[in-house]
């Protein structure tokens, strides 16, 4: 599977959503969109980090999806074929990487069954189902507050908006967006579903 047809993304012509789906399809529909009118930007954006994604959308509908290839935005293992494997112990993904540790804290991994490795394996995945929905929380308000600065920082209500979305109240963030532009409003509310736990929570 390609990037083009993995990366989930939505687009914006203005204010008007125009487009979502995979990178390739948005692409071109921006492309069409542009060739219509041009009078107004269109932005793409990463479903799910809210990051903005610039496209060079020059020459034919081949080319264009030709460079998307090598975009920024690609994941180096996204475009490689599963690997056929035979029989065998499987390869369990290890990557090694330098990690920079007081002495004492060397110390007390080696102590540990299986060595520093197994042991800063197991803290990770410990640390990771623990703050699990911290986690989502804290990932869906950045992707949340990176689409509203680049859409919506003139917008009536921007700033008020973004201090009720990191101060968890999800009453006055919804109350305040309700005011922008319906397609912008929406996209808004779907980043930021994650964002609000203690919403979620007394549901």
């Amino acid at each position: 599977m390609s990037i083009a047809t993995a990366l989930r993304c939505t687009a914006f012509l203005g204010a008007r959503q125009i487009a979502a789906g995979t990178l390739q399809s948005v692409a071109l529909s921006v492309k069409a969109a542009l060739a219509e009118d041009q009078r107004l930007p269109a932005l793409v954006f990463d479903d799910a980090t809210g990051h903005q994604i610039d496209l060079d959308l020059r020459g034919t509908d081949d080319e264009i999806v030709q460079r998307l290839a090598a975009h920024p935005f690609v994941h180096q293992g996204a475009t490689k074929r599963p690997e056929l494997r035979g029989p065998g112990r499987p390869k369990l993904g290890v990557v090694a990487r330098e990690v920079t540790l007081l002495p004492r804290h060397w110390e007390w991994l080696n102590l540990q069954p299986g060595g520093a490795s197994v042991a800063l394996r197991k803290l990770v995945d410990e640390v990771r189902r623990t703050n699990g929905a911290r986690d989502r929380t804290r990932q869906a308000r950045e992707a949340t507050y990176r689409f509203m600065s680049a859409m919506v920082g003139n917008e009536p209500g921007y700033e008020e908006a973004a201090r009720a979305l990191f101060a968890n109240d999800g009453a006055r963030f919804g109350s305040l967006i309700a005011k922008w532009p319906t397609d912008v409003s929406a996209y808004v509310m779907r980043l930021a579903e994650a964002a609000f736990p203690s919403e979620r929570s007394t549901r």
